[in-house]
């Protein structure tokens, strides 16, 4: 079995415009960028522009998420060297 991650930037790359395709990599670095605990509570689950949709597993999830949201975009945006994602949004939704 393959984690979705590994292969979701070569289908973004194939049916989404190339600047859309650059986002399609937070799949692969997710883990690294929020650690561990987090990535096991919350994976992207969309873009919509610059904003990024974050599946969670429950509303207290959500409710810690949005404390450290501001970090998570500056770590995002640091890791691409530029500004990728500008607002999240986290819902009760499958990791």
């Amino acid at each position: 079995m393959t984690h979705i991650g590994a292969v979701i930037g070569r289908v973004m790359e194939t049916c989404r415009r190339l600047p859309d395709s650059e986002l399609a990599k937070i799949w692969e670095l997710w883990d690294s960028i929020v650690g561990e605990v987090i990535a096991g509570n919350a994976r992207p689950a969309a873009f919509k522009g610059t904003l990024l949709l974050v599946n969670v597993t429950s509303s207290a999830w959500i409710h810690h998420l949005h404390f450290l949201k501001k970090d998570i975009i500056h770590k995002i945006n640091q890791t691409y060297g530029k500004t990728m994602v500008e607002e999240i949004r986290f819902k009760i939704g499958l990791l």
